[in-house]
């Protein structure tokens, strides 16, 4: 059963979007006095007592507007409304009812779905003041007031929200069997373009300019190799570029993508090659235990002889020598160029990444790699390794239970790690190492 969807809808500038950072816990959606900011329509988890749901902001809605960027926000607004299970509709305190709200309360009648009414920036506590009733005027039934900087009237608005949703299922899978993908990378490298190809439609705004794409959106893709939620983000660039507000957020959401995601797809540009930022990139999918592909785009643009790939590959392994397990794979998003074999890799290092191995076998391992090579002494002190178990997978995560933790030397932890990985592979997964002492007794 997927997931119900929450649409949190209403003119620009009333407060959706820290609405619905303040609902998920998270700081994903930009906020910024600037309307029209939020373009697309931003998704997050939301949980409330016991139910999970997807919650959806969008760009505010405008009537009547003929401006092009306001009418797209409009109409991502619209497929919002239209996905959507329920919708919040956001409307402003300080404000009062303006003809804008009547109009977008008369637009979410006709929707048919249910609608919980929200008057944000009620910012004190108790008894709301008179205007707050000419809200009834809407005919949307009864207004919950709500700040959604305090977080006062997030619960009640919440608990009105939850009326409308199905019942949540005991055993039900939190991930409905669907693989979430982050296409990360720096500005450019053909991330939408990516999107774009893999779903058969322009989902994404494709453009030359760096940095078009600001917010994290997803598209579900359903095909032969199963069923995926690609996120997009924008491109991540160096500190020092990032001068303009909205865009330190975009940065902040890229991580936050890569965060939801089970696998990240690192594009390297082919012609541009390896840079720093493609290592920074990597480096936040790695630290976050992210299942890892490598995916050297616009290779249909490089001159190529029958060594190119085989060198292109010895050099990428060298300048990602801390993601040794990320498997490298040539593309093209423009012609299409081994998308399949994108989408099989994609499944291969989800599996791996929620690999389970047995302590029996686990340990098999750690008694052939200590008789091989012995565990590291200091002051005559030797380390001894007692045993060890896996703990979690996302990434695969084992605990070594040891005499003294300081006698775990990096090094040896590293040897273990690839004992481990020639024996089960695990490719594709970084892997996490707890070390916790015992007296052996």
């Amino acid at each position: 059963m997927a997931r119900p969807i929450v649409a949190i809808v209403g003119r620009p500038n009333v407060g959706k979007s820290t609405l619905f950072n303040k609902l998920t816990g998270q700081r994903k959606a930009i906020v910024d006095d600037t309307p029209g900011v939020t373009r697309d329509r931003i998704y997050g988890d939301c949980e409330w007592l016991g139910y999970n749901f997807l919650l959806i902001d969008t760009g505010g809605i405008e009537p009547k507007s003929n401006d092009i960027i306001l009418a797209q926000m409009r109409r991502q607004a619209q497929l919002a409304i239209e996905s959507a299970d329920v919708i919040i509709f956001v409307t402003d305190m300080r404000s009062g009812v303006v003809a804008t709200d009547e109009e977008v309360a008369a637009m979410l009648q006709k929707s048919g779905k249910p609608i919980v009414l929200c008057v944000n920036k009620c910012d004190s506590i108790g008894e709301p003041p008179l205007e707050f009733y000419e809200f009834y005027n809407l005919g949307l039934g009864d207004p919950i007031q709500v700040s959604s900087i305090h977080g006062h009237g997030t619960g009640d608005l919440l608990d009105e929200v939850i009326k409308y949703l199905p019942k949540p299922e005991e055993d039900e899978d939190e991930n409905d069997g669907i693989i979430k993908v982050a296409v990360i990378g720096k500005p450019n490298v053909g991330k939408s373009s990516l999107i774009n190809a893999v779903s058969g439609e322009d989902r994404a705004i494709v453009s030359d300019i760096a940095g078009t794409t600001r917010d994290a959106t997803d598209t579900y893709i359903s095909n032969k190799f199963g069923d995926f939620m690609f996120i997009d983000t924008a491109g991540l660039r160096r500190k020092s570029k990032v001068e303009d507000q909205i865009e330190k957020y975009s940065v902040i959401r890229a991580k936050m993508a890569v965060e939801r995601a089970n696998v990240c797809v690192i594009m390297i540009d082919a012609v541009d090659g390896f840079t720093e930022q493609d290592s920074k990139v990597a480096g936040i999918a790695h630290e976050m235990g992210k299942a890892c592909i490598i995916a050297v785009n616009k290779w249909d643009a490089l001159e190529k002889d029958g060594k190119t790939m085989d060198n292109y590959r010895k050099k990428l392994m060298n300048d990602f020598s801390f993601m040794s397990y990320a498997p490298i794979i040539f593309i093209s998003a423009k012609t299409g160029q081994r998308l399949d074999r994108l989408f099989e890799l994609i499944n291969f290092v989800d599996q791996q990444n929620v690999m389970r191995i047995s302590t029996g076998k686990l340990n098999d391992v750690l008694a052939s790699a200590t008789a091989r090579v012995q565990p590291p002494t200091d002051k005559g002190r030797r380390l001894k390794i007692y045993y060890m178990t896996q703990a979690s997978t996302r990434p695969p995560t084992f605990v070594c239970f040891v005499n003294k933790k300081e006698l775990f030397h990096y090094s040896y932890q590293r040897y273990l790690e690839n004992q481990i990985r020639e024996v089960f592979g695990l490719e594709g997964t970084p892997t996490r190492f707890i070390i916790r002492e015992r007296d052996g007794k």
